[in-house]
């Protein structure tokens, strides 16, 4: 043990180098300092396995005084060993340095964070021995088997007995020493609290956002003289001309118009018969109703200037985009009221996609959403869920959600198909591992690392389901351990 001791001592006195050490720190190091020189000095096997007991102690003390140190190092305690019998490995699989090579797995592992304190309060932390009238038996925590009604030792190990309470046995409690963990594969896990997301994934269909879409309409009568917007799916941008058109009503209000302004002209400053306001208001009038009628400004400013009426008048299109729906062509007769052209602008699109009714309380309005197309798997659209429809279908038990895209190079096309992921934040929750919850008909269940080899099965409520994680409602608190693998015990 020289060799090590030394080396240990090396590293120790090394940290006591460079910045300046806490107090605490540095009184906890020289300790442990103290007991690797002391190891080295030891005769016989006895004495070694006293003098590390002591290193140990103090090299917990160590680690105590910052939990940084103590990641990824397993604390063990030995039933059998005399003094202090914790060590700490940075392994679960047990390596007993005090009982030898027979003895290697004799042990349980003990929560290290509940012994991030000084060694001297650890040595002397005990659990309170129940009263007389709590004990249903005592029992061997290496051999369960072994049951007596006072204390004692064991009669296959010499091992001291250890109490079982009534209460133990009524809620289940079980001792499963450290051997027959190994060789059923127990693990534990401890249960933490961390931000929970979960991912859904859908499939959508693309369709054409409904505020973006424009119907081209009349309010009278007429007959369609040239088509410019001639096909559908032609882009047309806002102002331009869709086509003209021939209405005797449209030419009757134009010629109302400028009888109206040559009226204004000839006697509206002559005080004659009809003053100014009155001829003033018969032009605005006229004017007025080719408005009412959706002629352009710019026909209404055209004709009154040239003071001629227009026989086809040209009717524009109210928003750029793509002609997805046309119904007339060159020499229709149109009604007033008839759909001639739907217009939709494709620089924004929706996508709705449809989630089961227990997923839906996940997903908030505003929700980040990642898309992806079957043709364009390599490319990711993000956009936001800007709705959650307020209703299921009655044949699938789906509620449907809205997510809003920029769609500027035009990729996304309405119909199409794709791949939805929506991420539903849930804030910081406490979660245990899914492989540690035993399903039992209804109930959910874990066994609870009590600690000194006792496991108990505690009742839990889960929550949502988040990769290896479950959501834990009830029944567990951050820095619980439970058992993750071999639990079908």
């Amino acid at each position: 043990l020289a060799g090590p001791a030394k080396r240990l001592e090396a590293a120790l006195n090394a940290s006591l180098q460079g910045e300046e050490l806490d107090a605490r720190i540095r009184k906890a190091i020289d300790a442990a300092i103290a007991g690797a020189q002391e190891i080295q000095g030891v005769d016989g096997l006895e004495d070694a396995r006293k003098a590390f007991g002591t290193l140990s102690k103090q090299l917990v003390a160590v680690v105590a005084t910052d939990e940084r140190l103590a990641k990824g190092e397993h604390l063990f305690k030995c039933p059998m060993a005399d003094g202090y019998a914790h060590w700490m490995q940075p392994t679960e699989q047990l390596s007993n340095p005090y009982m030898g090579q027979k003895m290697l797995t004799c042990g349980s592992e003990v929560s290290l964070e509940k012994h991030l304190q000084p060694a001297e309060e650890l040595a002397e932390h005990s659990h309170p021995q129940p009263g007389a009238d709590e004990i249903a038996h005592w029992t061997c925590p290496m051999h369960p088997s072994v049951k007596q009604p006072t204390a004692g030792q064991c009669p296959i190990c010499g091992m001291d007995l250890v109490p079982v309470t009534k209460a133990e046995l009524e809620s289940g409690v079980i001792i499963v020493d450290a051997a027959r963990r190994q060789r059923i594969g127990v693990k534990l896990a401890t249960v933490e609290k961390k931000a929970l997301k979960k991912q859904l994934r859908a499939v959508g269909r693309i369709t054409y956002d409904e505020t973006r879409i424009f119907d081209v309409t009349v309010k009278f009568k007429g007959f369609i003289q040239q088509l410019f917007a001639d096909s559908t799916g032609k882009r047309v941008k806002k102002g331009h001309s869709l086509f003209t058109i021939y209405s005797p009503e449209i030419y009757q209000a134009q010629q109302d118009l400028l009888i109206a302004r040559k009226s204004a002209a000839a006697f509206g400053g002559d005080g004659g018969l009809l003053g100014s306001d009155a001829t003033k208001g018969m032009e605005e009038a006229a004017e007025q109703r080719l408005r009412l009628l959706d002629v352009p400004r710019s026909t209404i400013k055209r004709v009154a200037k040239s003071g001629k009426p227009m026989r086809y008048v040209p009717i524009v299109s109210p928003a750029s985009g793509y002609i997805v729906e046309k119904n007339v062509f060159e020499g229709s007769a149109v009604e007033p009221g008839m759909r001639l052209m739907r217009i939709a602008d494709l620089d924004k699109v929706w996508i709705e996609t449809e989630l089961y009714e227990a997923e839906l309380p996940l997903v908030k309005v505003g929700a980040p959403a990642v898309v992806t197309l079957p043709y364009l798997p390599d490319k990711k659209f993000e956009g936001t869920v800007s709705f959650v429809y307020p209703y299921l279908s009655g044949s699938t038990r789906t509620g449907k959600v809205r997510i809003e895209l920029k769609n500027r190079e035009i990729e996304l096309k309405p119909d199409m198909y794709a791949n939805v992921e929506l991420s539903a934040d849930r804030g910081e929750r406490v979660v245990v591992p899914v492989s540690a919850v035993i399903y039992a008909g209804p109930r959910r269940l874990v066994f609870l690392d009590l600690g000194e080899g006792r496991l108990k099965p505690q009742e839990i409520k889960v929550g949502i389901k988040a990769g290896d994680d479950y959501e834990v409602l009830d029944g567990l608190k951050a820095g619980d351990r439970v058992v993750s693998s071999g639990n079908f015990l």
